[in-house]
């Protein structure tokens, strides 16, 4: 059984990044909508650490620059310039119309991932939010998908920027919402580029209150205080509704992601897992036990006073400690390659600190 990430969110999120970079002998599937380019790099390159097949799988028509090899380039099918000049269409309407075209070509895609023999894949998709707010045809390829037999998790990104001002962060709750009612996947709301978050003026309230999303009201204040206009009688009822809106639905929660830091990444590659199923069984063709059995302990997962402490009261002390370890780990490589007469000694399949060594079979 396949399975997979559908990765959504707005432009500059971090999608493609999260996306580009894939390496072609890892295991398991990753659903992207993308555009820039970075943090995929590592987590694919963390997977195939632990032997997982990835594959990479371009839905941008859009997108005539890949810089990763392709296993299936939706361009081969329909290009953008073409819907614009035949139907006359913009930019946006042009994607939208593409996205059609795959649906009601659905074997086309269906008969790309059977060569695949169910590998980790990434589909690097367009970033335009209507796919997943309103527009039918991403989930309808998505369902049809599910139908065959594949594990879906929606990872849903957002730039920590929105939690800066309160009208962004409230934004960003909606958008969210209204990501998870429309997709209708097993989903996971992640903030991006949690690293850069200590630059910014600091936060009203602790981390845990944004990735909780606690109870609105208590931000009302420091909305009221970002514009006077927020303060009129007009909009002062209409973000009570909100709050409401969102306290009453409760389904919004997010995860922190920095690109950089592999215990981040090792730590959303397992709530992702929890998420899709992907911990209670095996894939097929790769050798994970040892990565299932470490991620049904509940204390290897990170809580969030530790993200509080790591990314924004003792950021620097952390970078510190992190770049020190990686030094002491590096000089212990080269003292064992001097010991072994200058051969290359044994690499860590996963991160080197972990205990854990992980070899992909051989098919």
């Amino acid at each position: 059984m396949p399975f997979g990430q559908l990765v959504l969110g707005s432009p500059g999120a971090g999608k493609s990044t999260y996306c580009d970079g894939s390496q072609s002998n890892q295991n398991h599937l990753i659903f992207m909508t993308s555009n820039s380019h970075f943090l995929i790099s590592l987590v694919s390159q963390f997977m195939g650490a632990i032997g997982r097949a990835c594959a990479v799988i371009n839905l941008d028509p859009a997108n005539d620059q890949t810089s990763y090899p392709c296993a299936l380039d939706i361009r081969d099918l329909v290009t953008l310039e073409e819907i614009m000049a035949d139907d006359r269409l913009g930019p946006n309407g042009g994607v939208l119309y593409a996205l059609e075209e795959l649906e009601n070509n659905f074997e086309w895609l269906e008969n790309g991932l059977k060569e695949l023999e169910g590998d980790y894949v990434l589909f690097d998709c367009p970033g335009q939010v209507e796919l997943y707010t309103h527009h039918a045809s991403l989930r309808n390829i998505f369902n049809k998908l599910g139908k065959l037999g594949y594990r879906l998790v929606a990872v849903h990104l957002s730039d920590c920027f929105c939690l800066t001002q309160p009208s962004l962060y409230i934004s960003n709750i909606l958008l969210a919402l209204r990501a998870m009612l429309q997709m209708d996947l097993p989903h996971i709301n992640v903030l991006t580029k949690i690293d850069r978050l200590s630059d910014y003026d600091p936060l009203p309230f602790n981390l845990d209150y944004y990735t909780e999303v606690q109870d609105l009201n208590y931000l009302m204040p420091s909305l009221e205080a970002e514009a006077p206009a927020m303060r009129s009688e007009k909009f002062g009822p209409l973000n009570r509704a909100i709050s409401q809106l969102i306290d009453n639905f409760a389904l919004v929660n997010f995860e922190v992601l920095a690109v950089e830091n592999k215990k981040s990444i090792m730590h959303l590659l397992r709530v992702i897992d929890r998420a899709g199923g992907y911990v209670f069984g095996s894939a097929e063709g790769a050798n994970d036990t040892v990565w299932q059995v470490a991620m049904r302990d509940e204390s290897s997962l990170l809580d969030v006073q530790d993200l509080q402490d790591r990314w924004i009261d003792n950021k620097e002390f952390w970078d510190q400690k992190e770049k020190e370890d990686e030094e002491r780990a590096q000089k212990a490589i080269e003292e064992q390659q001097t010991a072994s007469g200058g051969g290359l000694p044994p690499q860590p399949s996963v991160v080197p600190d972990s205990g854990i060594k992980v070899s992909r079979k051989q098919k």
